[in-house]
């Protein structure tokens, strides 16, 4: 995890690709938190690392879902979450007590440690193997999206994938990594939140212009 200095002082640019680094994230998870409350729209979370900085309006991603914080007070941050999210993302099986991945957007001029991440899920995989060998199986259409010892998202972690199949990808999972996020716990047959690299998306959408 991280500790970013000065998150309040945010000043954004567009990337070269045209990508907004307001609502830009890397997939360095900053915090685990867990749920406190979570009833119709509202998700309540406690948190205090993401908190720094943060404020009305501001973007923190759980599990990888870019959610706006609506609220907030001593220790935790609440969002709007609509039905659309909950049913195609694992939030809308977040109970409370549960653990989540969270990390603020990048502040430019920070380092960029992992990959570029939306916040934007595009599908919901599967657990097939448990850390520290991390097998997850996800959409066949998806698989075009990642090349071996690529960056994949599970979770709102940056993750290397390899060992490449046609439904399934690996990742070795360091001890850090397991304790500090979600993965952990994650058992077989748990959903995950998966997000391709977005790069590799503009590409193929190049690529059906030309």
């Amino acid at each position: 995890m991280r500790t970013l200095s000065g998150y309040e002082q945010r000043p954004m640019a567009p990337t070269p690709a045209g990508i907004s680094l307001n609502r830009v994230f890397t997939g360095i998870v900053e915090e685990k938190g867990t749920v406190l409350h979570r009833e119709g729209p509202k998700l309540r979370i406690q948190a205090s690392t993401v908190l720094e900085g943060s404020g009305l309006g501001d973007s923190i991603a759980v599990n990888g879902c870019c959610l706006t914080l609506v609220a907030s007070g001593p220790g935790w941050w609440e969002a709007d979450v609509s039905d659309e999210t909950y049913t195609r993302t694992n939030l809308g099986d977040l109970a409370n007590g549960d653990p989540v991945n969270l990390e603020r957007p990048m502040a430019l001029g920070e380092r960029f440690g992992g990959h570029i991440v939306l916040g934007h899920v595009d599908a919901v995989g599967t657990i097939v193997s448990p850390v520290p060998q991390l097998v997850v199986r996800i959409p066949n259409h998806l698989m075009k999206y990642i090349v071996e010892k690529g960056s994949v998202t599970v979770d709102g972690i940056s993750l290397t994938a390899f060992n490449l199949s046609d439904d399934t990808f690996e990742v070795a999972i360091i001890p850090h990594t397991a304790d500090v996020t979600t993965l952990g716990v994650r058992k077989p047959g748990d959903a995950v939140n998966i997000e391709m690299d977005v790069l590799a998306k503009h590409v193929e959408r190049l690529l059906e212009h030309k």
